[in-house]
């Protein structure tokens, strides 16, 4: 396949650094903080001034890792430090604890998902609102420099009004590496197409309804799903699904990782690189075809030279929003808590939309003959 001229517009691909960045403080040194909020950091210059663990030894060894000159023994020491931003990379049953012991007005950058339901979410957002914490969730795909260039598109009206969306993840996910989703009651939604999810609303605004299954896999039969088929209701002559399966073990030849959009002036089809071979990944990709026709051609699909993937570099979006946010460089905080309740509550009804179960195929009023040899003589026998 020959490669494909680039796209003549250019699109956003990166959020504006903070002229004044204040320090972080990081609550948590597990694998997601080694992976990439440390070298999206570093990659931006700020400074993380002190890390927290509840396993000192693993802090230790991550501050070593990236030259951090301070592990902090307790949330007292963490909320101590003047004028940081803390960045609370903990898993999400663990959220609710730390923002209660927050110091009020404190700036804080949460990891998603926003607690572990739409209920504790809800609890999170009291404690926020009663605090008066100035809070961003770190669903970080919205930053991506695909995800930037694609929402710079369909902004500017380059794709007309979009009927389309479609994600398709067809891969195999290392599960293993996180052995505390074992005990999750929830998982697929909740933890991973979540970033599908609030990236989506980011680009369509709210659905107004959704249909939603997500499925145990017998290979990993302690999650609580693993494969998820969703559909979210936005107009009657728009489509929008998601097909998420993380246990393709058949090899790369047909894996994916992809969102579609087509809207009625153009398209647009772009790579998550991170889950076809995670966690090192394959770089992402975004395509652009405007105009429309009968006849697809070749030359009508443009490239966008893209500025990164997903992992690590769209981890400096959140940051440098909260970090311009507090500054006063930004007059909105894109994944501001209350925002992020939003994204919960979206994933709360998909929840109950698969509890609820589908529509029963109708009774049949005159079934078949049951066995096959009475089938075969109703025929007239064999033949």
């Amino acid at each position: 396949m020959s490669a494909l001229a680039p796209f003549p517009i250019a699109l956003r691909q990166r959020w504006e650094l903070p002229a004044r960045p204040r320090a972080i403080v990081i609550v948590g040194a597990g694998g997601i903080v080694n992976d990439a909020h440390l070298p999206a950091y570093r990659a931006c210059g700020f400074e993380v001034a002190a890390l927290h663990d509840t396993d000192r030894a693993r802090a230790e060894a991550t501050a070593r890792r990236f030259g951090v000159p301070r592990v902090l023994a307790s949330l007292d020491e963490v909320f101590a430090v003047r004028d940081a931003i803390v960045d609370v990379a903990v898993p999400p049953e663990a959220v609710l604890g730390i923002v209660e012991r927050a110091t009020r007005g404190a700036a804080l950058l949460i990891q998603k998902p926003l607690g572990r339901d739409l209920a504790e979410a809800t609890a999170i957002r009291r404690v926020c609102r009663e605090k008066r914490l100035v809070a961003a969730v770190n669903f970080q795909l919205r930053f991506s420099p695909m995800m930037l260039a694609l929402r710079d598109a369909v902004l500017r009206g380059l794709l007309g009004r979009v009927v389309e969306l479609e994600v398709r993840v067809n891969c195999r996910m290392p599960w293993e590496l996180w052995p505390f989703l074992a005990s999750l009651p929830r998982m697929e939604l909740a933890l991973h197409s979540i970033h599908y999810l609030d990236s989506i609303r980011g680009l369509l605004g709210e659905p107004r309804a959704v249909w939603c299954r997500t499925v145990k896999h017998p290979d990993a039969p302690k999650l609580a799903s693993s494969r998820s088929t969703m559909i979210l209701d936005y107009a009657d002559d728009v489509r929008c699904a998601l097909t998420v399966n993380h246990h393709h073990g058949h090899g790369p030849r047909h894996e994916a990782s992809e969102l579609r959009v087509e809207g009625l002036a153009g398209a647009a089809v772009g790579q998550m690189g991170v889950n076809l071979d995670y966690p090192r990944g394959r770089p992402d990709f975004l395509e652009l075809a405007l105009g429309r026709g009968d006849v697809a051609r070749a030359h009508d699909w443009r490239a966008v030279p893209l500025e990164g993937s997903w992992f690590p570099d769209a981890f400096r979006g959140p940051m440098s929003n909260l970090q311009r946010f507090v500054a006063g460089e930004d007059a909105e905080l894109s994944t501001s808590v209350e925002d992020a309740w939003r994204t919960m509550q979206l994933v709360e009804a998909l929840y109950a939309s698969d509890a609820r179960g589908g529509t029963p195929l109708p009774r049949d009023p005159d079934p078949a003959i049951p066995d096959a040899s009475a089938r075969s003589a109703a025929r007239g026998g064999p033949g």
